[in-house]
């Protein structure tokens, strides 16, 4: 992982614009300091960049997409890889997809299908699940998702009669394994 060096720029924070400089290590910022701050930094970084005059702002996170969705008998345009380069140019350098399964589908095998098409991601991503069905498999595979792989959102949907809509018992017992889970659930009214 390369170590860079911003310096000179206009940073951009939750408590205004500030002239600063940023050491970059790997993939996460290591420090921001007043300019010349890491001057003496420079000889053990990879890169140094000169942003005089430049804002610099921390990446955007999109937490609502649909890459690649297969729904109604067609797909979403974008894949992955076309979604995702657009959002980068746009500043936004993570997204946060929606697993949507079909009718009865594992929720887990939905999980990987997706992690497959996300392989070509240009960017980071993390993923809802959505919860469309209720039996005590959907209840373990919920487990597995929040303590093995990092997922933390359920989603259901109260729309698309027939499809993937959930009924009472479904919202009530995933609601209720969500909790036990410290999962969040989120609804599609």
């Amino acid at each position: 992982m390369a170590k860079v060096l911003i310096k000179n720029g206009l940073v951009i924070s939750p408590t205004g614009v500030i002239a600063n400089d940023v050491l970059i290590d790997g993939e996460k910022i290591a420090a921001v300091g007043a300019p010349g701050w890491f001057e003496s930094s420079e000889q053990g970084c990879d890169k140094v960049i000169d942003a005089k005059g430049k804002y610099v702002i921390p990446g955007g996170v999109d937490v609502h997409t649909h890459m690649e969705l297969p729904f109604g008998g067609t797909n979403a345009s974008d894949d992955f890889e076309t979604g995702t380069r657009a959002a980068a140019w746009g500043g936004t350098t993570t997204i946060i997809d929606f697993v949507i399964p079909g009718v009865k589908q594992p929720i887990m095998d939905a999980y990987k299908q997706w992690r497959e098409w996300a392989k070509k991601s240009a960017g980071d991503y993390s993923f809802h699940v959505a919860i469309t069905w209720w039996d005590q498999s959907v209840s373990d595979d919920m487990g597995a998702l929040v303590q093995d792989h990092g997922v933390n959102s359920f989603k259901h949907f109260m729309a698309y009669k027939n499809a993937i809509m959930c009924d009472d018992e479904t919202l009530v017992n995933s609601f209720r394994r969500a909790a036990e889970l410290g999962a969040l659930c989120t609804v599609h009214a």
